[in-house]
């Protein structure tokens, strides 16, 4: 194919591109030695993922880079900035929360994900909490315990957590500056690894109630400590040094790498993170870019265990953590605990994997040779809804190679007039691909309308205006509301496919989706719609905070089980009260009919 090409790739450093035949970069991968890695994909025999990649290579690039550490960096700029298809290590977001305690200007404390919180804030973090649950749980206790600052807005005046004594009053009372510093050190002190001060202030409330014959509160602390007391038992570990560290371990077979991430947080196991992908290229180098994917976007601890594969030098030179390969000891058996787990992992999840592929790629792929595509790596799938004849609005939702890509899926207000199906979907494709023109945006190899021949034919009307020539096929559904039919634009004929086929499951499961996504759609807006009208009527709200309160509330029933204080930071009190009055008679009127 491009053998004499392959001759003159340097025994260097560097980064290399593969592309198929439109000159798209597929897969970025980095080496040691350009010319061994890349002549190795065409001088032996390849298979799984790495097989379906060779297949769609027609050319490839490289860049020479002067070190190792170099091709490393570069070899991650390129992926984040190409997003290949077949680099899949880069495409995972999840971000853990964290309880983060601010100091100043007024003592609070919630639950923040890590890639939201602002580096340049001097602030305490404390996490990761694999468990969001766990991790809401403990502040929503440190708050009912300790009065720290509940509000996210400043009232006026003292509130209702100032008189239960939740709350010292930091926005008219005078805070006494001892009482804060021995609560902010109780705090710190539990969420640094120190279980029984937080008990011993549970134990000390629940005396308190009990004195007060108020049992109720009493239980529902008991409840709490013994919450408590069990998660805490969960993370119990023998290292006492209370350092952050991390122990990676990782197992390699079938082409699939398995990761698991362990986190250690002021001498307690707090959970884990880990991953199952296929491997393209070197596992050993792909696991090493996966663990630069992984600190780009989590907490760094002050110190990482790995096995002695990992490429702990380069590594060490752009993260800012101390990483130690374990040779005995309690610190080695952390990397064991890492590498079984990832290993147990991957052998309970690989019957799953497989029947995931046969779902999602394969059945991508069989239905790209029954259309007869040469590639189908994005399908766009629109659909329409005008429930009750109002609020007509369309919804576009995207796969790619056979999966969900929910940061593409788009929502489009119409503005024709209701029940014509026509000229709605020409709206949405116009609106929809004369965008992606003008913005060089990504477009689909494949457009599916809910629909049969009446919303292909607006939809090629539309992409013959634009000049774009992408095949469209319409998917019917019988009186049963099941998807039953494709029709391909080329041809308007019937394709035949077997309802218990993969491909027919997969057309069904895009049709549930686009459907699911537009009636959510179309309820919110109708809510808004009712909320909006509702706000038309009250004197003193204007744009700005009828725009505040539909997004802050979202429904009438909402907004008439709204309190005062929240409506009050918003909107001024007098103004809130007759909200309130005016929702109030609008209920008892609608009870009276």
């Amino acid at each position: 194919m491009f053998k004499e090409k392959l001759k003159l790739v340097p025994h260097l450093p560097g980064s290399y591109q593969m592309r198929n035949k439109d000159g798209t970069i597929i897969y970025v991968g980095k080496a040691k030695d350009l010319h061994k890695r890349v002549n190795s994909y065409f001088n032996r025999p390849q298979t799984g993922k790495t097989a379906k990649m060779i297949s769609e290579i027609t050319d490839f690039t490289y860049i020479v880079a002067s070190s190792e550490l170099e091709a490393f960096l570069l070899e991650f700029n390129l992926i984040k900035q190409y997003d290949p298809k077949y680099n899949i290590l880069l495409k995972d977001d999840k971000s853990y929360p964290y309880i983060e305690y601010i100091s100043k200007p007024y003592p609070k404390l919630q639950v923040s994900r890590y890639l939201n919180i602002r580096k340049k804030d001097k602030k305490l973090l404390f996490g990761p909490y694999p468990n969001a649950y766990a991790a809401r749980k403990i502040v929503a206790l440190i708050n009912r315990l300790y009065p720290l600052k509940k509000c996210e807005v400043m009232p006026k005046k003292v509130c209702l957590y100032y008189h239960i004594g939740e709350c010292l009053g930091y926005c008219e009372k005078k805070v006494d500056q001892e009482k804060l510093k021995e609560m902010e050190t109780e705090i710190l002190s539990f969420l640094r690894g120190n279980a029984e001060v937080l008990k011993n202030k549970i134990l000390e409330k629940i005396n308190m109630y009990s004195e007060q014959l108020n049992f109720e509160m009493a239980l529902e602390l008991k409840k709490e400590l013994n919450y408590i007391s069990i998660i805490l038992d969960k993370q119990k570990m023998e290292l006492h040094d209370y350092v952050n560290r991390d122990a990676v371990g990782y197992f390699f077979d079938k082409g699939y790498l398995s990761v698991q991430i362990l986190f250690l947080r002021n001498g307690r196991m707090v959970g884990g993170h880990s991953d199952i992908f296929p491997v393209i290229s070197d596992y050993q180098d792909e696991l090493d870019t996966y663990l630069m994917n992984f600190y780009s976007k989590h907490e760094v601890p002050k110190e990482i265990l790995c096995p002695k594969d990992v490429n702990t030098s380069i590594l060490s030179e752009i993260l800012p953590s101390h990483f130690i390969v374990p040779q005995k000891g309690k610190k080695k058996n952390l990397v064991d605990m890492a590498i079984n787990n990832a290993k147990i992992s991957l052998e309970n999840e690989m019957e799953i994997i497989i029947q995931d592929e046969q779902r999602t790629e394969k059945a991508n792929d069989e239905l790209k040779e029954l259309l007869g595509l040469s590639k189908l790596d994005r399908i766009d799938i629109f659909d329409n809804s005008n429930l009750f004849g109002a609020f007509t609005v369309s919804c576009m939702v995207v796969f790619k190679q056979g999966r969900p890509a929910k940061k593409e899926y788009r929502k489009y207000k119409i503005s024709l007039d209701k029940n014509d199906d026509y000229h709605t979907m020409q709206e949405v494709i116009y609106r929809r691909y004369y965008r992606a023109l003008l913005e060089k945006q990504e477009m689909p190899d494949l457009i599916i309308v809910d629909g049969g021949i009446n919303q292909m034919n607006a939809c090629l009307e539309i992409l013959n205006e634009l000049n774009l020539n992408i095949r469209v096929c319409g998917l019917r559904k019988n009186d049963h509301h099941r998807t039953n039919d494709l029709i391909d634009s080329y041809g308007y004929k019937k394709v035949a496919i077997d309802k218990s086929s993969n491909v027919f499951h997969y057309l069904t499961r895009m049709q549930d989706e686009v459907h699911r996504y537009t009636i959510n759609y179309h309820r919110s807006i109708r809510s808004k719609g009712a909320i909006s009208s509702v706000l038309d009527h009250i004197e003193g709200i204007g744009a700005k905070r009828k725009k505040e309160l539909i997004k802050t509330f979202g429904s009438v029933a909402k907004l008439k089980n709204a309190s005062m204080e929240e409506l009050t930071k918003i909107i001024p009190e007098n103004i809130a009260r007759r909200m309130q009055e005016y929702l109030q008679k609008m209920s008892e009127e609608k009870n009276n009919k």
